[in-house]
C-alpha cells in the first residue's frame, strides 16, 4: 500500500513515519508514505496557497489550482475512471463523514490512497467535486488543519496490513473489532485481547498479580476459561454501556447479555435515586 499526503506542512510527519507500527511498516516494505508540499505548486513568489471565499465570510480557502496540480502530479487516475477498489483519493474535512474502525478495514484494501489535508476555512470544493472519492473526518470537533487527521487515518490502517503487528489476531480482537470469542470451544484458551464483536475492549491487567494493595479480578487467574470469556464479555458490556452507549443498538448481543445490560441499567438508575 502506499499513502500520499499533500499538506502544507510535510515535515508534521516527521514523528509519524520514524515510530511505532508505521515506520515498521516502511522498514519492511508492506507500506509506502510520501508527502507532498501544496506550496512546490504555486506560481508566485508568495507561494500562494489560499484566498478570500467568493460571497464574504470569515477565514480563506484553499486555491484549486496547486492542489489540482499536486494531485494530478501523483500519477492517479482521474476520477471519472477511477477504480476506487485499487486508489483512492480522501479529502480531510470537519464536513466529511466519520472514520471508524470499519472505515479503516474497507482502506485496507486499498493499494494507494492519498490524504488531502484540509486548512483555514477549507478547499475549494471544485477539488472536492472533481479529485475526491470522499470526505472524511476524525470526531465532531474542528481542528486547525487535517494532518492531525491524516496521521491517524495512516496509522488505524496500517496497523491492519497483513505482517505489521507482531500477532495478527491483535486488529482482530480489540475495541471495534468483530471478532466474538464466545464461538470457541469451551475448554480452549482464551484469546490474549478481547473478543469486542462491536463493543468497547475489556479491562487489562498484568503483573504483578497486587499492586498498591489492589490485586487482579480473581477470575482472571482461576484457570477456568468458560468464566474469562463471560467476564471478559460482561466487562466489554460494561465498559461500552458507560463510555459509548450508542455501539450497543449494533453490536449481536445474546438474550443472556440483553439481561445483564438491563441488570446494569437497573443498578445504574438505582443508585441515580
Amino acid at each position: 500500500m502506499r499513502f500520499d499526503i499533500v499538506t502544507i506542512f510535510p515535515d508534521f510527519f516527521e514523528s509519524t513515519l520514524r515510530n511505532g507500527v508505521v515506520a515498521r511498516a516502511l522498514i519492511t516494505g508492506i507500506a509506502q508514505i510520501g508527502t507532498v508540499d501544496l506550496r512546490s505548486f504555486t506560481h508566485d513568489r508568495h507561494r500562494t496557497v489560499d484566498d478570500r471565499p467568493f460571497g464574504g465570510g470569515e477565514g480563506m480557502v484553499l486555491k484549486p489550482e496547486p492542489l489540482s496540480e499536486a494531485i494530478e502530479s501523483l500519477g492517479i487516475s482521474p476520477k471519472p475512471v477511477r477504480d476506487t477498489t485499487r486508489e483512492t483519493v480522501i479529502l480531510l474535512s470537519a464536513q466529511g463523514s466519520r472514520f471508524t474502525q470499519a472505515v479503516a478495514h474497507e482502506l485496507k484494501s486499498m493499494q494507494r490512497i492519498v490524504l488531502i489535508c484540509g486548512r483555514y476555512e477549507g478547499v475549494d470544493e471544485r477539488v472536492n467535486e472533481m479529485h475526491c472519492d470522499r470526505e472524511l473526518s476524525i470526531g465532531d470537533y474542528v481542528l486547525s488543519g487535517g494532518e492531525l487527521g491524516a496521521a491517524i487515518i495512516v496509522d488505524a490502517v496500517t496497523r491492519l496490513l497483513p505482517g505489521v503487528l507482531g500477532n495478527p489476531d491483535s486488529a482482530h480482537y480489540e475495541s471495534f473489532g468483530h471478532a466474538h470469542d464466545s464461538a470457541r470451544d469451551e475448554n480452549a484458551p482464551p484469546q490474549a485481547v478481547a473478543a469486542s464483536a462491536g463493543l468497547l475492549d475489556y479491562p487489562h491487567y498484568t503483573r504483578p498479580a497486587e499492586f498498591r494493595g489492589v490485586g487482579i479480578p480473581e477470575v482472571l487467574s482461576g484457570g477456568d476459561h468458560l468464566a474469562i470469556r463471560r467476564w471478559r464479555r460482561q466487562q466489554a458490556l460494561q465498559k461500552t454501556l458507560q463510555n459509548r452507549p450508542d455501539l450497543l443498538a449494533e453490536a449481536p448481543l445474546t438474550k443472556e447479555e440483553r439481561r445483564y445490560l438491563e441488570s446494569l441499567r437497573k443498578a445504574a438508575k438505582l443508585n441515580q435515586d
